[in-house]
């Protein structure tokens, strides 16, 4: 990959190519979130899940515990022992045990259970940050509140030089100046799709990339 070449962008073309970059986006991805899940409840425990793990390992774990567990009281009442086990592929087992079974126990206590539809009150269960509570909103509920920044949204908003943070909270405000809210949620799927698929950590493949010319780490920009 070529060194990335760098400029003082201003703000008024960085917008009018940002715009032209999700364009570009929509026409190579389909918005979709690769998550298998059919309620909101499902959708949270899949998001926590699918830290540092593939989603399609994922989907093959969430396959059977959405059989099993199909409350909130099911998860809060879980067995962490069992649990683990039941979730061990996904990595970080422990961990995530401990935030599901968190975030099942606050989601039980201060709503019955019901998954809520506001990021101010998403943001207060156990387990749930901006990122997840964004995919919720965003997919479950069709509601653009903000933008998801995973790893892959991270990486490619860097190389575009769409934000210079490392903070994901940071990063998010910066692509929220750029992008139209009511495009939020696809904007975030699309993202994650191109990292995921073409704008790979170790090998991004620029060579024939729909954003080739428009992107400064490409090196034609």
């Amino acid at each position: 990959m070529p060194a990335r070449k760098k400029r003082r962008e201003p703000a008024t073309a960085l917008k009018k190519r940002a715009g032209r970059i999700i364009e570009r986006l929509a026409e190579a991805y389909p918005a979709r979130i690769e998550l298998e899940f059919s309620n909101p409840l499902e959708l949270a425990v899949a998001t926590i899940l699918s830290a540092q793990c593939t989603d399609a390992r994922v989907n093959e774990v969430t396959k059977e515990l959405f059989r099993k567990y199909r409350t909130a009281e099911d998860y809060a009442n879980a067995d962490p022992d069992v649990f683990e086990e039941e979730i061990r592929s996904t990595g970080f087992f422990r961990n995530k045990t401990r935030s599901i079974v968190s975030f099942a126990r606050s989601l039980v206590e201060v709503h019955d259970g019901v998954v809520p539809e506001t990021m101010d009150e998403l943001v207060q269960l156990a387990g749930i940050g901006r990122k997840t509570a964004n995919v919720i909103l965003g997919s479950a509920f069709g509601v653009n509140q903000g933008i998801a920044v995973d790893t892959h949204v991270k990486r490619v908003a860097r190389r575009l030089e769409f934000s210079a943070e490392d903070d994901p909270d940071k990063i998010e405000r910066d692509l929220m100046k750029l992008a139209p809210r009511e495009g939020w949620t696809e904007f975030s799927l699309r993202m994650i799709q191109h990292g995921r698929y073409r704008c790979s950590a170790r090998s991004p493949q620029c060579d024939g990339c729909a954003l080739e010319e428009l992107c400064p780490t490409a090196g034609t920009w």
